[in-house]
């Protein structure tokens, strides 16, 4: 085990390499009036511009009025360590414009990295993932436990490039019911950089979905990866592993298929985390309206979106991307939401909620940085504590223009800790594996997955915070394939590295 002391020279210098000098004034000392001890619990700054990501901008359709299914959809960003040096690295991906003469009509992708050799292959056909279809997002998950990470892809659904055109004139364009569904895919890893398709023979074959975005969890406590697959206007899937080989959809039998009230909704990109501390993965849900926030009582699933405060607070928006982040450290789950709408792009105020620590969330964002100030057309969204300060941070895309990279300021003096789990060898995450803290009395986990929300991956690092705790009493983590190792007496403030079978 190993660790990385909290901020520092080496993590500023690390950013500063991964993002450019451009990078310099985002990582200064922070001001009298914002150090620790008297900065507000939610602030914070958008470091876009100094990080020098303004030039990504993003395109989606026509920069005007958007006359398509397919430009309301946006995109999302992912936080991943691509070169194995130990930093986060930022994928931003990209649309284009219909118009041919347009500037932005090639879409471009952006990488942003570390000023080192890295390069990537494009491996897709080689390795048996090719599909014309329109997929949404994908999800590694070892669903067999045989060591190797399959993929569960999301498809959304059977687009003519626009040509139906019979539509309600004030929905802007035909929605997706006028569209057939179709059916997400299983890649099962074959160990040697190939997939097989095994979708039908796993039972995740289902036509008539249209899939939005999909997580993978161990929901129901066994140990076993598990599928939720959020659609758009229709009810939502639940794939319970069997543990040999093969799923069962049981969405509707156990609450997990609808919205409240049985209604069924346009779900965005569902996110799990213990947002009440029961032991159990709570599932929110960002819709049209308030969306849904489904948590398990007993054998059942419960919408609590009313209950939580959180219909209140998200029911005049068009939820996307939620991120759920403990971004006080004080050990409860809080929840961030980006917001827009989707037929005529209005722009809507972002949400962010602080958890009481009971399951209740209270609206904070008017008092968390200029950026709750505006409104925004935005889509995906996610998280990482991109500069190792034990802040987490969050990256917000919108459907045009750069996206907004918020550097947590922290403040509130609560103590923290990371995980990053590998696997034995050290060569890759640990996705799947479940990291349970004890500290200060109470006791919580996360599972160690990056995509979870619309469209975007987030820090692998599973983060925790602590609250006034000055360590960890123990930490625990059960690996994908079903064993556990602990460790004691783990100090707050850093970055706990694991290795299975190593410590």
């Amino acid at each position: 085990m190993s660790h990385r002391p909290a901020g520092g020279e080496a993590s500023r210098r690390g950013f500063l390499q991964m993002l450019g000098g451009s990078a310099a004034a985002a990582l200064l000392p922070l001001p009298a009036s914002l150090s620790r001890d008297k900065a507000p619990p939610a602030l914070f700054t958008d470091v876009t511009a100094a990080a020098g990501l303004s030039r990504a901008r993003n395109v989606s359709g026509s920069p005007d009025d958007k006359q398509f299914l397919l430009e309301e959809m946006g995109g999302g960003v992912a936080f991943f360590d691509f070169d194995n040096d130990g930093w986060l690295d930022i994928f931003l991906v990209n649309g284009t414009s219909l118009e041919a003469n347009v500037r932005d009509s090639k879409p471009t992708s952006y990488l942003f990295r570390n000023n080192r050799d890295g390069t990537f292959t494009d491996v897709t056909e080689k390795a048996g993932l090719v599909d014309p279809r329109w997929s949404l997002n994908g999800a590694w998950l070892d669903y067999d436990r045989d060591g190797d990470l399959d993929l569960f892809v999301s498809n959304y659904l059977e687009y003519d490039a626009g040509k139906f055109r019979s539509f309600y004139a004030a929905a802007g364009y035909p929605g997706p019911l006028s569209y057939n569904g179709v059916s997400c895919t299983l890649y099962r890893n074959n160990g040697d950089g190939t997939f097989t398709d095994v979708t039908k023979a796993a039972g995740v074959f289902n036509v008539g979905g249209r899939a939005m975005s999909v997580v993978a969890a161990d929901l129901n406590n066994d140990g076993w990866m598990d599928v939720y697959v959020a659609n758009d206007s229709m009810e939502n899937y639940y794939y319970e592993n069997k543990r040999d080989g093969t799923f069962a959809e049981r969405a509707l039998e156990l609450g997990l298929a609808l919205g409240q009230n049985g209604q069924g909704v346009s779900s965005m990109g569902p996110a799990v985390a213990d947002l009440d501390g029961d032991g159990h993965l709570d599932i929110l849900i960002p819709d049209m309206d308030y969306g849904s926030l489904l948590s398990k009582k007993g054998e059942f699933y419960s919408d609590l979106v009313g209950r939580s405060g959180l219909a209140v607070i998200c029911g005049q928006y068009t939820g996307w991307g939620a991120v759920l982040l403990d971004y006080d450290n004080d050990g409860n789950p809080d929840v961030f939401i980006a917001n827009g709408n989707a037929h005529h792009e209005y722009p809507e105020d972002a949400v962010l909620t602080r958890n009481n620590g009971e399951g209740v969330f209270v609206d904070v964002a008017r008092d968390s940085g200029d950026f709750f100030q505006t409104k925004w057309v935005s889509r995906g969204a996610t998280w990482a504590d991109f500069d190792d300060d034990g802040n987490v941070d969050l990256l917000v895309v919108d459907t045009s223009g750069p996206p907004h990279l918020l550097r947590n300021m922290g403040g509130t003096g609560n103590h923290w800790l990371k995980v990053e789990a590998k696997v034995k060898g050290g060569g890759r995450t640990a996705i799947g594996a479940r990291v349970t803290v004890t500290a200060g009395g109470r006791t919580r986990f996360q599972e160690l997955i990056g995509v979870n929300g619309y469209l975007s991956q987030g820090d692998t690092r599973v983060h925790f915070g602590l609250g006034t705790a000055e360590k960890a009493d123990l930490v625990e983590v059960r690996w994908p394939e079903g064993t556990t190792e602990s460790w004691k007496d783990v100090k707050a403030d850093q970055t706990l590295r694991v290795e299975k079978g190593k410590k």
